[in-house]
């Protein structure tokens, strides 16, 4: 196989990049229109008993998106209902495992996503398959070199939109934005697709990657685009306020971040607002989101700690106001995915934690 540098194109940090001319996708109202007809289709076929197996699967996994696009953890949790129920339904289906192992590990829940996979093997799932599903695991894990063996040998008899992706996703986890770049740039050729949402959540990717090496111009560029290409993308919208903020446009962010704050229940949103009425003197207002991000933690603790351990832990080191407890769940957190970003938060919360008790 080629390397990296040649298949996934010579871009790199310092070049110029235009992501205005790309694939051209249905509109994103009418995408997000059409997403919600075929889940309430689905689920009315689920209500009748007459959902076929690859019904519940797609419901599964559109519902999840859904509740990705739209930074629902409540949607994301109905998908894992659903695929509970589907494994309920066919517990002899392997698709019926996939479906739980890939909500199982969006909820962090790796030992049990590996043991569907297996289910799954064991039931007759092709091994193509089964690597594609382990590697997305492996590398949540920080298990790259696992997971980019995988990868690579996916791209060797794939050359498509999702195996160029996904192999962007494994270097963007890595930390290697400028390669994660190549590689989302060559699967953004290779789309053939109408949908807006792949390439969205592709450029989401990207911008998260280049935000992870504080690279805010290139960031915006791929964030942009995918808001551009999906304008209802929730985490994209929240993504470009923060650099909004960051860049001096408080007053837009704020005005912006609370209507995010308020349609979404992720608290993120509340954490990020409190952050920036903070930085902006607004004690009273920032008091306020501070107190509703913190209580929406202890719920989503309660009953994901696997998942919002991270999430958390930033808020207690930054908005929260509670390094201890920062380092604490970052800790958690680390035990559970051993990645360089797992490692930068413990440092930070570390140094955190050494700065309290000097100023005492």
């Amino acid at each position: 196989m080629r390397s990296s540098s040649t298949t996934a194109g010579q871009v790199g940090e310092g070049r110029r990049l235009d992501l205005a001319h790309g694939p051209v996708t249905t509109a994103g109202v009418i995408a997000m229109g059409n997403l919600d007809a075929r889940i309430e289709g689905l689920t009315g076929q689920a209500a009748r008993g007459s959902l076929t197996g690859d019904g519940w699967g797609e419901l599964v996994e559109l519902t999840a998106l859904r509740g990705h696009v739209r930074g629902r953890i409540d949607e994301a949790e109905r998908a894992a209902s659903l695929a509970e129920v589907f494994v309920g339904q066919a517990p002899g289906d392997p698709r019926s495992r996939v479906a739980r192992a890939r909500l199982a590990a969006h909820f962090h829940r790796f030992p049990a996503a590996l043991a569907d996979l297996d289910a799954a093997a064991a039931l007759g799932l092709d091994g193509r398959s089964l690597d594609e599903e382990r590697a997305a695991v492996h590398q949540a894990v920080g298990r790259y070199d696992e997971a980019l063996v995988l990868h690579r040998h996916a791209l060797s008899r794939r050359h498509d939109f999702t195996a160029l992706s996904a192999l962007g996703a494994c270097h963007a986890e890595r930390g290697e934005a400028a390669a994660a770049e190549r590689w989302f740039l060559a699967a953004r050729r290779c789309y053939r697709g109408v949908s807006p949402f792949p390439l969205a959540v592709l450029e989401f990717q990207c911008g998260q990657a280049w935000l992870a090496h504080d690279n805010l111009a290139r960031a915006r560029l791929w964030l942009e685009s995918a808001t551009r290409r999906l304008p209802p993308y929730v985490p994209a919208q929240g993504r470009l306020v923060g650099i909004d903020a960051a860049q001096g446009r408080a007053a837009a962010a704020i005005a912006h971040m609370r209507r995010l704050a308020l349609d979404s229940d992720d608290p993120q949103y509340e954490a990020q607002l409190a952050g920036i009425l903070g930085e902006r003197q607004a004690w009273d207002e920032a008091r306020f989101w501070r107190a509703r991000a913190a209580a929406h933690y202890e719920r989503l603790m309660a009953r994901h700690p696997e998942a919002y351990a991270d999430h958390a832990a930033e808020f207690w080191l930054t908005a929260g106001g509670d390094p201890q407890r920062a380092l604490r769940l970052s800790l958690q957190n680390l035990a559970l995915r051993p990645t360089p970003r797992a490692r930068a938060l413990v440092d930070r919360a570390r140094r955190r934690v050494g700065e309290c008790q000097e100023y005492r």
